[in-house]
């Protein structure tokens, strides 16, 4: 018999595709890439998106130091019943992405040192995705980092139109290889030092305020 995170996901995944867009849980060595954002002892306050059954809690945890936050937002009603069952100590909100800065208003969370995500951005409406990025990079710390996941399903033209709005967000952008022993195989993108405001990028690659 499976785990009890696999088999709470695979049971939640078939009836809730749309918002889980995968049965399967993200692999140990993604999970420590997507929380390598996280610095190491930090007592800032860390945000996970989407946060499942939880497979990213541990990796996440092992990283804050004592005076840390780290809050969890998941919209799935049994998956955060799993989360404060099986992991009590972990802060856990229910809510939609679309609603973050609700979210983070409501928990009392000004600024934010990382954020973590395995949401399936590639499949979000444009709309959505702009609306949170944008919140993401206005609560973001100077100094502060987002990792989130890209599996290979994603339609190419659908990942490049998100590399095109985290650029608009971020000072730097890094696109790590594909782990092919994730399933599925997936790559993260590991976004540092929001900019100040959403820029645009020009012909020749010069980014400009929008």
């Amino acid at each position: 018999m499976g785990r009890p995170d696999h088999v709470v996901f695979l049971r939640r995944s078939f009836s809730k595709m749309d918002q889980l867009a995968t049965p399967f849980l993200t692999g140990p060595r993604l999970c420590r890439v997507l929380a390598g954002v996280v610095p190491r002892g930090t007592d800032g306050v860390v945000v996970e998106l989407g946060a499942g059954p939880g497979v990213l809690a541990e990796p996440i945890r092992s990283r804050l130091g004592p005076n840390a936050r780290y809050l969890a937002v998941e919209i799935d009603s049994e998956l955060v019943a799993h989360l404060r069952a099986h992991k009590p100590w972990l802060e856990v909100v229910q809510g939609d992405v679309a609603d973050l800065e609700r979210i983070l208003d409501e928990a009392g969370i000004d600024r934010v040192d990382a954020f973590v995500s395995t949401l399936p951005w590639a499949v979000f409406p444009h709309a959505l995705r702009d609306k949170v990025m944008d919140v993401i990079a206005r609560r973001l710390t100077p100094n502060g980092a987002m990792s989130m996941i890209i599996t290979w399903m994603a339609l190419p033209n659908r990942v490049r139109e998100l590399r095109t709005l985290l650029d608009r967000h971020f000072d730097e952008v890094v696109e790590t290889a594909t782990e092919w022993r994730n399933p599925p195989p997936a790559r993260t993108f590991l976004c540092r030092r929001p900019l100040p405001r959403a820029t645009s990028l020009d012909e020749h690659g010069t980014r400009s305020a929008s």
